[in-house]
């Protein structure tokens, strides 16, 4: 569906964006690909790697309404990536994450609307479930106004999609390049923050990947989860250096020691298919009945039990000290 087509990826620059941009070079051929950032160096850094005839370099923020409107000119897709991210940076610096990640969806949504594209999917994080850091509360903002923007479409064509995942292995500013650099740096002991810490573990293609088919399955309004393995970051600790001494040095501003991307105030919303959930809107749209229990790939869903909770703590897959290595070895290659 990708051929012939124009994208545009909002903070492109990022993991997500080069792992995006190689998948769609390699089994697609897009008329257009937008990349869309603010920094001007990594822009030039990724131009030497990809630098196919369709690529196309924006540089702009998503604070700035009226050159999202400029980029998105003829754009049938758009992945919205942009984000201030860093849990503890955001606790520290509100208002800069508000801005980039409540009004820069504002401005992603009205851009794409008044530019007629076809789908939007919102990329968002198990942080946006039962937030308790400003992170977390400005994605389930974001999370919001990218739902509601179904209605405000009117006749147009364009609808709204959000896919929310786990931590992202080997991401920038991640747990995994950490533990890499004080491995190398030669400490004694791996800093653990808390000793009962468990997340959502996928790799970046498996995102990718995930992102790719839900354009197909969209129909506008719903939440995307997959369903993947958690980790006891204990156990990441032991894949990455067996035998190596752990330090626990108590939980960052604003962190959990669990995250959840199913709640169970949600359960009535959710359903279940094979390799993922679906969270229905809590709100009707105008004019359309859509049922998300079937999708455009021909997969039914089924309901899930009331105080259902997709939990990382609670989560039946875990992997073992010895699948985390063999996962992020993969995932890193």
């Amino acid at each position: 569906m990708f051929d012939g087509k124009s994208i545009l990826i909002t903070g492109g620059t990022g993991s997500f964006g080069k792992k995006y941009v190689k998948t769609l070079l390699t089994h697609y051929s897009p008329k257009r690909l937008i990349i869309f950032s603010r920094d001007e160096l990594k822009q030039f850094e990724m131009q030497q790697e990809y630098n196919h005839p369709c690529m196309r370099y924006f540089l702009g923020d998503v604070r700035d309404k009226d050159r999202l409107k400029q980029a998105m000119r003829g754009v049938d897709y758009v992945i919205h990536a942009a984000a201030l991210k860093q849990v503890p940076a955001a606790e520290y610096n509100p208002t800069e994450c508000i801005r980039t990640n409540i009004h820069g969806a504002e401005n992603v949504i009205h851009a794409a609307l008044e530019n007629d594209v076809e789908k939007v999917i919102a990329l968002s994080t198990d942080k946006a479930a039962n937030p308790i850091n400003l992170y977390g509360a400005t994605k389930l903002a974001s999370d919001k106004l990218f739902i509601a923007a179904n209605n405000i479409a009117g006749g147009r064509r364009t609808s709204f999609s959000v896919v929310r995942y786990g931590n992202v292995v080997g991401s920038r500013g991640s747990v995994v390049p950490f533990f890499e650099k004080q491995i190398a740096d030669g400490v004694d002991a791996l800093p653990i923050t808390d000793v009962r810490m468990t997340r959502f573990w996928i790799s970046l293609q498996q995102g990718v990947d995930f992102v790719l088919k839900n354009f197909v399955r969209m129909q506008g309004g719903e939440i995307f989860v997959p369903k993947i393995p958690s980790i006891r970051i204990v156990d990441l600790a032991e894949a990455m250096a067996p035998g190596m001494a752990i330090k626990e040095v108590g939980i960052r501003p604003g962190e959990k020691l669990h995250e959840i991307m199913c709640p169970a105030d949600d359960s009535h919303l959710t359903i279940e298919y094979p390799d993922h959930y679906v969270l229905q809107p809590t709100i009707k749209f105008h004019g359309v009945d859509r049922n998300y229990y079937h999708n455009a790939l021909g997969e039914v869903g089924i309901p899930v039990q009331q105080g259902f909770e997709y939990h990382s703590g609670t989560n039946p897959h875990f992997l073992t000290p010895d699948e985390i290595r063999i996962f992020n070895a993969q995932a890193m290659a």
